[in-house]
């Protein structure tokens, strides 16, 4: 019946409480590196958290004992956040089964259209101290979010600047591993191609949002997929997946791949 499920997440929110079921949460390794799997009543995607007892944007924590010290004694406390595929694109792609995400502990990542930061967060937390996420966003109030948030994070570098002039930030950006966009414009193909060749390596990798709506709203979603797909060939981007992100968002699709693939020499 309808009435099901209403009363039960109330006194749960306020960042903390909701998994802490203490001995019944197992996390597990997700098979995309630096990614875990909460396993309890429900299951739930989530990133290690690198400021432990501190949350980004109000998401629940979990902790659970790491590993015991060399004399018996319950080891350190390891606290993760958990990650709501309503809220990021990317854990929506994870969870609807995308094959690579190519983003990774080590990896540094261009993030256009980083809003106030919700899941550059959570990519803070996968690449780790070693890899860094340089996240643009041109908006200057989700900006000033996102320049709070990297205060705590130092592998987070806050650009509010227009990705559509990289040239406007390109101090501040060496060459990536990887772009994330999920700028929602409807010249999208050609921003994020404008910052691949500025700042992707060859054969690195991209993963890009595109929400249907906004490139052309009175085509159907898939005949506005299949046509940015094809800008992205004509930019020397080489899909290799494309997933839609239902049942989190509607007419949102992701597409992944490489950027200069070297050719393979004919034998």
């Amino acid at each position: 019946g309808k009435g099901k499920g209403k009363g039960k997440g109330k006194g749960k929110g306020k960042g903390k409480g909701g998994m802490k079921g203490g001995s019944k949460v197992v996390v597990e390794q997700h098979r995309h590196a630096g990614i875990f799997i909460a396993r309890a009543k429900e299951d739930a995607l989530c990133t290690l958290n690198s400021t432990p007892g501190k949350d980004v944007y109000g998401e629940k924590r979990i902790s659970v004992d790491g590993p015991p010290n060399a004399d018996g004694t319950p080891g350190p406390k390891i606290e993760y956040r958990v990650w709501n595929p309503f809220r990021s694109k990317i854990a929506a792609a994870i969870l609807g089964g995308v094959d690579n995400i190519h983003i990774c502990p080590g990896a540094k990542v261009l993030y256009l259209g980083a809003a106030a930061g919700t899941t550059v967060s959570h990519v803070s937390d996968i690449v780790g101290p070693s890899g860094c996420v340089y996240a643009v966003e041109f908006s200057h109030r989700p900006g000033r979010d996102l320049i709070n948030m990297a205060k705590s994070r130092t592998n987070v570098i806050p650009i509010v600047e227009d990705a559509r002039h990289p040239l406007k930030y390109r101090m501040l950006v060496g060459m990536v591993d990887v772009i994330f966009a999920d700028v929602a414009q409807p010249d999208q193909g050609r921003i994020v191609a404008l910052n691949a060749h500025h700042f992707l390596k060859n054969e690195g990798h991209f993963v890009i949002s595109i929400k249907a709506s906004c490139i052309d709203s009175t085509a159907t979603a898939e005949a506005v997929f299949a046509r940015e797909v094809a800008k992205l060939q004509e930019e020397n981007f080489k899909p290799q997946e494309q997933l839609t992100l239902e049942p989190y968002e509607r007419d949102h699709a992701v597409v992944v791949g490489t950027y200069r693939p070297i050719k393979k020499s004919k034998k």
